[in-house]
């Protein structure tokens, strides 16, 4: 039988171990990403990360794993559970730590439960709720897991949805005035006015990967996050060495854009590549341009995605206005395993009654989309 490790660090476990347990199109799951945020100073215990990471191992071989941390708050997590914490303090309970396998700071779907086989996934399931049950953890969390891993879980765990906004190509769409065409009068009109707007200002675009960016043009990127969760009163997590870090272990999966004025760049955004998808992640600027927003994290990704032949762009979590520009509501799925059952049973009827209002936010944001012919691309499976 396959014996459960706990890595305190992934530099624990050997690269070639953890990669060959999935396929290398979703960045964020890579080595070099989650390592990476271990050890260029983004992972800070003060803000409740620490990297606990489950394993299964049939002895030098790597059969399983989970990017896996302890928490101490929901800091960072895009899947909010603070009304569960208060129930637990209001009965004199402790919620914290709880077990999260998740990627930090990224509310970006994709494999979570890396594993050989099917047998392999469901016993580092059931390996992850022993451990917790043993150190007496509260509760133990998989966010943004794909739609393939639900049949992983059993009935212990329960299920939540939400909906986030993602563009998806369509045949036939060869580049961005194809996009335009598929689009309602009204809405294709916007579109060009925003443009229109921040090219009439003098605004030029950039588009690098993490091997044609400068060391200025990251120095910039970085700083234009750390204005953004300046003027929202929030503390940064990514440190420049770690975007150093992405610009030389992942060359190709780091994307920047930078819109520049008057000889500099005023506004970037921060993006990652996988195999079939770009991630937005971060964007921020010292100009107040009429949309410039829009044009750094929402268009240029758009065009880089039809010049490249990728099938869908995130562009990050929330965000209604997206509708508007081409971004569909999807579902995204979490699990929540619960030790205490009296809990568990009545967080069970709370999840029931949140799936159907979410599945009722999404239907009627259906009937609001911007296309002429209703949905391009391919429809998610509804959970």
């Amino acid at each position: 039988m396959p014996t459960l490790r706990l890595h305190d660090s992934l530099e624990e476990i050997p690269v070639a171990a953890w990669d060959g347990l999935h396929d290398g199109r979703n960045p964020f799951l890579s080595h070099a990403f989650l390592s990476g945020l271990e050890r260029h100073g983004c992972l800070r215990p003060a803000w409740g990360w620490t990297p606990r990471h489950p394993a299964l191992w049939e002895a030098d071989a790597l059969v399983a794993a989970a990017p896996g941390y302890l928490k101490d708050n929901s800091h960072g997590e895009f899947v909010f559970d603070h009304a569960w914490a208060h129930a637990y303090a209001r009965h004199g309970r402790e919620y914290f730590p709880k077990w999260l396998c998740a990627v930090p700071y990224s509310p970006v779907t994709g494999p979570r439960l890396l594993a050989r086989d099917a047998a392999s996934r469901r016993a580092l399931l059931e390996a992850i709720v022993g451990s917790a049950g043993d150190a007496g953890l509260s509760s133990a969390h998989v966010n943004f897991h794909t739609a393939a891993e639900d049949a992983a879980f059993g009935d212990d765990w329960l299920a939540r949805i939400d909906v986030q906004y993602h563009w998806r190509s369509a045949p036939g769409w060869r580049d961005f005035d194809d996009f335009l065409a598929a689009m309602t009068h009204k809405r294709r009109k916007n579109i060009r006015q925003e443009r229109a707007k921040v090219a009439r200002a003098g605004v030029r675009f950039r588009v690098l990967h993490g091997d044609e960016a400068s060391i200025d043009d990251l120095v910039a990127v970085h700083g234009f996050y750390l204005q953004t969760f300046a003027e929202y009163g929030n503390s940064p997590a990514l440190t420049l060495d770690f975007l150093h870090h992405l610009a030389v272990a992942m060359p190709r999966a780091l994307v920047l854009v930078l819109a520049d004025l008057d000889g500099g760049p005023v506004a970037g955004a921060l993006c990652l590549r996988g195999g079939d998808t770009l991630y937005g992640r971060y964007w921020g600027a010292v100009r107040g341009i009429p949309g410039l927003h829009f044009e750094t994290c929402y268009y240029q990704g758009i065009e880089y995605c039809l010049r490249h032949g990728l099938r869908c762009f995130e562009p990050g979590a929330q965000g209604e206005h997206k509708l508007a520009r081409g971004f569909l509501p999807t579902f995204v799925r979490s699990r929540h395993w619960i030790a205490d059952p009296a809990f568990s049973g009545a967080l069970r009827r709370w999840c029931a009654e949140e799936t159907e209002s979410v599945r009722a936010y999404k239907a009627m944001l259906d009937g609001h989309g911007p296309f002429r012919d209703g949905e391009p691309g391919i429809v998610e499976p509804n959970p």
